[in-house]
């Protein structure tokens, strides 16, 4: 089974922003094992700014993103430190592997990428992936590892996504102020709780949260793999959520499980990993042709275009009250689709595209 193991800075780290040792420690100890039973693990991990913070002796972490920067590059080599020390009391080697999100929108980079990881398992090396925060551009970055971690499991096509956070899972309501909060332990594709809002904000330490993990888990779960969101401190988290998904069964945390309709690669790419620079606004009328799913956005059923971008660019497709239905490529410019909305194909100037966007590239999204 490959597998891609996401742990965050929330679990790495105490209150002051000191990598835990002990805690790295013990993952890696798991993934040896799983190693061991013949299983190829990645690990995302997170923990470089907070790394930064300590090394650097500041008493929080700061908002501005170039000092974040700064703080990720003195952080990112110490975080390493602990995870080749610790890999190679198992004789394993770690290998670093820094991404931004360019490495997923760019066809040949999204392939390089996929070469390199699968050369570094092939060869027997544990991959440590984390975003390259000290030179992400602040208006392309993914900003947390939990989307780039369900983004990797689609590029290797992996059989598990792990997700370990400082909860037990998702639950039905915010157990820190609802008392009667309970844990929420399998999640299908048809079951309206793909659907459930979840909190954004994380910790001090981290940048993710429960909205961030299962945004991850829902575009693992659409590309056809089994996502978990489980507690980083429980005893062997790692081979316990591993053996329940060898069995078919469900473990600890909660499962999102993999859907039939897997999207393709370029599927994924559209839906989640190219950069959105604008949005069509469309009626009801389109909306329900889109969701047949063997339709085009033509000009007639759009009402309103946001944003600025060019033909081959991807846009959000959304419904009057605001709700995301799709995203596609947009095979006309923005300027071009205000002039073009609410006409018929018909009425469009011969020099004008017909299609708003082709359904050959157009997603739509998990619901």
């Amino acid at each position: 089974m490959r597998i891609v193991a996401k742990i965050g800075s929330s679990s790495l780290t105490d209150d002051m922003g000191v990598i835990d040792r002990a805690i790295i420690a013990d993952v890696c100890r798991q993934i040896a094992r799983l190693r061991s039973h013949g299983h190829e693990v990645v690990l995302v991990t997170s923990g470089a700014v907070a790394a930064g913070v300590s090394a650097l002796g500041l008493s929080e972490r700061p908002s501005d993103m170039r000092t974040l920067q700064a703080l990720a590059a003195a952080g990112q080599s110490r975080l390493m430190e602990v995870y080749n020390s610790e890999f190679a009391g198992h004789s394993l080697v770690a290998a670093q592997v820094l991404l931004v999100p360019h490495d997923f929108i760019d066809r040949t980079q999204y392939l390089h990428a996929r070469s390199t990881l699968e050369r570094l398992l092939e060869l027997g090396c544990v991959p440590v992936v984390n975003e390259n925060d000290a030179i992400a551009n602040d208006e392309i970055r993914f900003g947390d590892n939990d989307h780039i971690s369900a983004l990797l499991s689609h590029l290797l096509n992996a059989d598990l996504l792990i997700l370990l956070t400082d909860t037990e899972g998702l639950f039905t309501s915010d157990p820190r102020v609802d008392s009667s909060a309970t844990l929420i332990t399998d999640v299908h594709e048809s079951d309206p709780l793909m659907s459930v809002s979840a909190g954004a904000g994380g910790s001090n330490r981290g940048s993710g949260g429960m909205a961030s993990k299962l945004s991850a888990a829902r575009i693992a779960s659409w590309s056809g793999i089994r996502a978990v969101i489980a507690r980083a401190t429980i005893a062997d988290v790692l081979e316990v959520v591993t053996a329940a998904a060898v069995s078919g069964s469900t473990g600890v945390g909660t499962t999102f499980h993999g859907s039939d309709r897997a999207l393709s690669a370029r599927q994924l790419w559209v839906a989640f990993a190219s950069e959105v620079r604008g949005a069509v606004i469309i009626d009801d009328g389109a909306a329900g042709a889109l969701l047949k799913g063997t339709v085009s956005l033509l000009p007639a059923g759009v009402v309103e275009v946001e944003g600025s971008f060019e033909p081959r660019e991807t846009v959000d497709i959304r419904r009057t009250d605001g709700r995301v239905l799709a995203r596609g490529l947009a095979m006309m410019s923005a300027a071009q689709a205000r002039a073009a909305r609410g006409r018929r194909s018909s009425d469009l100037d011969d020099d004008s595209p017909t299609v708003v966007v082709h359904h050959d590239e157009l997603v739509l999204l998990p619901r």
